[in-house]
């Protein structure tokens, strides 16, 4: 597969030294553009899906008219966590 190249980016000088004084060991700025560019995009996507399935669950509740309240929701949440934390102490 080709590479291709993202346009350069004119930042202020302070940025460039924000950005390289958090570099790990041996990494070049450019890796942390790329991993940077590449967190993002996964954060975008995940948060675009999160909205989906929330506007879906919405549709879905308003079709069939079951409602949950947050309690029940928590209830719920607490409930696995407890079987999950029953599960890792056997």
């Amino acid at each position: 597969m080709k590479t291709a190249t993202i346009p350069s980016l004119r930042v202020d000088p302070e940025l460039r030294a924000a950005a390289e004084s958090v570099l790990k060991e041996g990494e070049t700025l450019s890796a942390f553009v790329e991993n940077s560019l590449r967190a993002q995009i996964h954060y975008r996507k995940t948060q675009a899906e999160f909205i989906a399935r929330g506007l879906r669950a919405r549709e879905e509740a308003k079709r069939t008219g079951v409602y949950y309240s947050s309690e029940d929701v928590l209830a719920h949440l607490e409930a696995k966590i407890a079987a999950a934390k029953a599960k890792l102490d056997k």
